[in-house]
């Protein structure tokens, strides 16, 4: 309910409408779950977006 009412912030009767699967599509429960990167996806991340960039 808290997700339907206050974070999606849908009003009552939508809420109760909606289906078990609408709910969970709405929530993003039908995105793929990537998980956390490898260490070799986390190293090309770090030089891609460097914490403080390089002076020239």
């Amino acid at each position: 309910m808290h997700a339907g009412l206050c974070l999606l912030r849908l009003d009552a009767g939508s809420f109760w409408a909606m289906t078990p699967r609408e709910l969970h599509a709405a929530t993003g429960g039908l995105t793929p779950d990537a998980g956390a990167p490898d260490r070799p996806a986390l190293a090309a991340l770090m030089r891609r977006f460097p914490d403080k960039p390089e002076r020239i």
